[in-house]
């Protein structure tokens, strides 16, 4: 799989927000859950201050057992204090970009970066979601680096 490296600033997502990990057997059913809490639940029709449309799935808070999931939308200003608040390090990053259908080229994607040799930070890694559409979605991957 082919990156480039980006240098990103610090970024605000709002959303809502689980713990799990890889070694989860409830990982995708938690995953699921948070994604359709943000859409189908409403909680992204209600968050404020949008700086774009793009969904964002990320993880963040990395321990030895998991981490945290937070599916959400970044925001220019925190006013959701219902919500999950996460924020994104400024810094080094690989970025991937990936097409096609949602679930499975998110899937397959993780399991190529997880088998590539990367300089990981574990500070903060997510998908963006640059259309809606599951069948032919086209997502941009940021691994962050050290």
């Amino acid at each position: 799989m082919n990156y480039e490296i980006v240098h990103l600033e610090e970024k605000t997502i709002v959303g809502v927000s689980s713990a799990t990990g890889n070694s989860d057997p409830q990982m995708g059913e938690i995953i699921g859950g948070l994604w359709e809490k943000l859409y189908q639940g409403g909680v992204a029709a209600g968050i404020r201050n949008k700086v774009n449309a793009y969904a964002i799935g990320l993880y963040s808070d990395y321990t030895d057992s998991g981490y945290c999931v937070t599916a959400g939308i970044e925001v220019s200003k925190a006013e959701n204090p219902e919500l999950s608040v996460k924020t994104i390090p400024a810094g080094k990053y690989a970025k991937f970009l990936v097409h096609g259908h949602m679930v499975k080229a998110v899937a397959d994607a993780w399991g190529e970066i997880w088998q590539m040799n990367l300089d990981r930070s574990f500070t903060g890694d997510f998908e963006e979601y640059m259309s809606s559409d599951p069948e032919n979605c086209d997502i941009a991957f940021y691994i962050a680096l050290k």
